[in-house]
């Protein structure tokens, strides 16, 4: 394996080899907790712009199985794990993690000590870094430091395309970067779903008649000035009556619209095993979780037990989620909630 280096905007150097593609790039770095689903997380569009480390020290054992991903395309810009497996074993797999990146322009970087880089992570905070294949001089580290993601949503929101032909409800999913499993749990339970992108206009969207309204996951900071036109949709779309579902993005963003504010989390919540209090009843469900921003609220239906951020906002008709209900990758604790927004769509239509 080629030698490869990552350098953190704080000057910290890392040595290691590189797989996957071949291709210098730059990032913001997270980390997931995940010790299963990495399929779902390299097809997660809610990645874009970030530079993904794996906590769990061995990935690709499962090998690469498309029926599983959650997206066509992989968004985000590396991928960082300390073991990855050359000989992966399962009857489902079609190929190994190595020349899947390579198929698909995505540099990997293993053999760095990849708990130190968690830990700096959650000491310092989430950064960026560059990955390269030379020393790291002092102008990769500039050029991790001026690193930003930006108009994350229009770069990964799909256009206007029919999910399904049959359903007895209707859903207009706009699509900040949705991913699979949502729309598969909801066709489960009887949906017509047709997709909009992150630019749809209100009148496009009722103008399907649907019976419920789902606000996706997505990428990116919710207050970034570029998603201002989303927001004023969402409070047009409000004023309907009909009821929305707003997951990860899709709940911040609804949040705003709302009137609440947004924070930036120190190195948010990724992984498979986030606890989550249900406020009315006190039940901690586990949770699947991908956001580093979080609604500032104390008014919150589920709200996290690590650090008490709002996990979840009912407006009555409305509501959303901080974390994913459809869990693909994870556990399946919260799905009751894709049958709360179906009783709620079903009680619309009986208006």
């Amino acid at each position: 394996m080629k030698t490869a280096y990552l350098i953190l905007e704080n000057g910290t150097v890392f040595t290691g080899q590189a797989f996957g593609a071949e291709a210098e790039t730059t990032g913001e770095i997270v980390f997931t907790t995940a010790m299963t689903g990495y399929l779902e997380t390299l097809t997660d569009p809610s990645y874009f712009g970030q530079i993904v480390l794996q906590t769990f020290p061995l990935i690709g054992n499962y090998g690469v199985i498309p029926d599983d991903f959650e997206s066509a395309q992989i968004r985000l810009k590396a991928y960082i794990v300390k073991y990855p497996c050359d000989l992966p074993s399962n009857f489902r797999s079609q190929g190994g993690l190595d020349s899947f990146l390579k198929a698909r322009g995505i540099p990997g970087l293993c053999g760095i000590d990849t708990r130190r880089l968690t830990k700096i992570i959650r000491s310092a905070g989430v950064m960026n870094g560059k990955i390269t294949y030379h020393p790291p001089t002092e102008r990769d580290r500039e050029e991790a430091v001026m690193y930003s993601v930006k108009h994350a949503v229009a770069a990964v929101s799909a256009f206007d395309t029919t999910e399904t032909k049959d359903g007895v409800r209707r859903v207009a999913l706009m699509n900040f970067g949705a991913k699979k499993g949502i729309g598969d749990a909801l066709i489960s339970r009887g949906c017509f779903i047709k997709h909009f992108a992150y630019n749809a206009k209100c009148g496009d969207i009722l103008g399907m008649k649907p019976d419920g309204i789902v606000l996706s996951n997505g990428p990116g900071d919710p207050a970034d000035p570029s998603n201002a036109g989303i927001v004023e949709t969402i409070r047009s779309l409000q004023k309907s009556g009909i009821p929305i579902l707003g997951i990860c993005l899709g709940h911040q963003l609804l949040a705003i619209a709302n009137g609440y504010a947004t924070q930036k989390l120190k190195f948010g919540h990724r992984g498979v095993n986030q606890p989550v209090k249900d406020t009315a009843t006190g039940r901690v469900y586990i949770t699947s979780q991908n956001h580093g921003y979080a609604v500032v609220a104390d008014d919150g239906s589920f709200v996290n037990v690590n650090d008490g951020t709002c996990e979840g906002l009912d407006y009555g008709v409305s509501f959303s989620v901080q974390f994913h209900p459809e869990a693909q990758g994870g556990p399946l604790d919260t799905s009751f909630l894709f049958d709360r927004f179906v009783e709620r769509m079903d009680k619309y239509a009986e208006r």
